[in-house]
């Protein structure tokens, strides 16, 4: 008889603008092997334009995109592949959307103190979600509450240190963590 394959986990780093996601989720991908996606290239041409030019996104702009992220999760866990994403995921409502239908999903939260996220948003280029946008972001920010799979971590450290912690949580919740092959 065959062992059952191990479960599968969707890493989904979520969090504010210039907290540091992309980061965290290149260093976790580096580690385990897992398939990356970049939850901002998931929106549509018109939230993108709509951001650029300095408007927040609203509910009904994010629902579209947060669908397609949801269904790219589940494809992935039900062909068996763990995966790492990237997704502000800024308020329970959206979490429990990629999570429905999706038990593979645990969400790392990088937290930043809102000086040091200005600060890294003045020094970045080449974005289009402008730095302006942050205090919106910032008030729409729900965060994980102790029923929500997951863990905050904060992403103020060094890169090597803010995974250390991450993989450590995860490891404890989710077992011993299967890089791909």
């Amino acid at each position: 008889m065959e062992a059952a394959a191990p479960p599968t986990t969707t890493i989904v780093v979520m969090g504010v603008s210039g907290s540091g996601k992309s980061t965290v989720a290149s260093g976790l991908v580096e580690r385990l092997g897992w398939e990356f996606a970049e939850g901002d290239e998931f929106h549509p041409k018109a939230n993108v334009e709509k951001m650029a030019a300095g408007h927040p996104l609203d509910d009904e702009d994010r629902w579209p995109w947060l669908r397609k992220l949801a269904g790219w999760i589940g494809e992935h866990e039900q062909a068996g592949r763990s995966v790492v994403v990237t997704c502000s995921a800024l308020k329970r409502s959206y979490r429990d959307l990629l999570r429905e239908g999706n038990p593979s999903v645990w969400f790392a939260h990088v937290t930043v103190d809102p000086d040091l996220l200005r600060e890294r948003l003045r020094r970045r280029a080449g974005h289009y979600m402008p730095a302006s946008l942050l205090d919106s972001q910032l008030a729409t920010l729900e965060p994980l509450q102790p029923d929500e799979p997951g863990a905050a971590v904060s992403g103020a450290g060094a890169p090597d240190q803010v995974l250390d912690e991450l993989l450590a949580v995860l490891e404890a919740e989710r077992g011993e963590l299967q890089p791909e092959r």
